[in-house]
């Protein structure tokens, strides 16, 4: 074989005689498993295979094995410190770092951080707008969200509670729940305003109103607490009676909303005839007016008619009046066909004006 050329006596590839018979391990490959080595082809001795194994590793680490294992436990226990000092921030969230249990001033912003663990620890807090739902979903056993109103009458509640947290240290520091808290308030509040209230303001008339007002009495509340959150809003999702009139409630709102619908019908007929009133008043008063405007202007008309012929008579009376005379006999007599006689001038010669604009044609048709 090719090894048997290479190490010139017949050795196997790790440099054995070829008379040894001598494995990868120097030793024979049969040796007994609790000899001390055999040349009958047996299997490798585990023991022997650890020790070397061993050795070798003592020779490659500084200071022996003992102390190549203390740098390697050192290693760990140094990475493993440094994995759990490393935290980061998310955009959404801010950090309280705890030395000892106590909070520190500042706190940790989004990005990458450093505490000396385990002498300090950190709580992440998440400071976007978060929603907590309250009362129970409709058909639901839960007696959750169940409220009386102000006019005796019981109804199923359910809404949320819009929050952001403004105060990272305060809200885990200064309550014990904040979410157990917030929301024993904000039911407590809700029951406050709904006991206030008839029933209908919580079905449908008045719900912006309650949501307002409770939404005050939770930040208040909150506030006086320290509980550093702030409420945003107090949506109002569904309000329901119960399952054992349900019906009957349905057929009164329905019986509201056509009396509503009624009543719009109503007044949308009130304000069209109402409109046309108002505008017929105000074309009878646009024609009065106009009516007025035109009388007066005539009469003012006439009186500086009169006031200027009164002038001129002053002036020539005898010429006045014959040409007012003449003046009114045309407008008397300018239709008849009659011949005027004056005792004093005779014969007054009359011009037929009538037949000299009617049209003359020729014999050529012409005009």
């Amino acid at each position: 074989m090719p090894w048997s050329n290479q190490n010139g006596g017949g050795g196997g590839p790790w440099g054995g005689g070829g008379g040894n018979n001598q494995g990868p391990w120097g030793q024979g490959p049969n040796r007994p498993r609790g000899g001390g080595g055999g040349g009958n082809g047996g299997p490798p001795d585990l023991e022997d295979i650890i020790r070397r194994s061993q050795d070798r590793l003592r020779s490659v680490m500084p200071g022996g094995f003992n102390g190549g294992a203390f740098v390697i436990v050192l290693l760990v226990i140094l990475a493993f410190l440094a994995f759990q000092s490393v935290y980061t921030v998310q955009p959404d969230e801010r950090g309280v770092e705890l030395r000892f249990g106590r909070p520190k001033e500042e706190i940790s912003m989004p990005g990458l951080h450093f505490h000396f663990w385990p002498f300090e620890s950190v709580e992440i807090v998440k400071v976007t707008e978060q929603q907590q739902n309250i009362g129970a979903t409709r058909g639901s056993s839960s007696n959750a969200g169940w409220m009386l109103t102000g006019d005796q009458n019981i109804v199923n509640v359910q809404f949320s509670v819009l929050f952001t947290v403004t105060d990272p240290k305060a809200y885990l520091f200064n309550l014990e729940g904040p979410a157990s808290t917030l929301q024993q308030v904000s039911e407590s509040a809700m029951r406050e305003v709904v006991g206030r209230r008839p029933a209908q303001d919580i079905f449908r008339d008045n719900r912006e109103g309650i949501s307002t007002e409770v939404r005050n009495i939770i930040q208040g509340t909150m506030d006086a607490y320290g509980s550093g959150l702030s409420i945003n809003a107090v949506p109002i999702e569904d309000a329901a009676p119960p399952r054992e009139v349900a019906d009957a409630f349905e057929e009164v709102q329905r019986a509201e909303q056509d009396e509503d619908r009624f009543v719009e019908e109503a007044n949308q007929y009130s304000n069209q005839k109402l409109g046309q009133a108002r505008g017929q008043a105000a074309q009878v008063r646009e024609e009065a007016s106009a009516y007025k405007d035109k009388v007066v202007n005539e009469a003012q008309g006439e009186a500086q008619r009169f006031v200027s012929i009164y002038n001129e008579y002053a002036n020539a009376p005898e010429v006045t009046r014959r040409r007012i005379f003449l003046e009114t006999m045309e407008t008397v007599l300018k239709n008849s066909r009659k011949v005027i006689l004056d005792n004093k001038d005779g014969v007054v010669p009359y011009l037929p004006l009538n037949e000299m604009i009617k049209p003359q044609t020729n014999q050529g048709g012409t005009k």
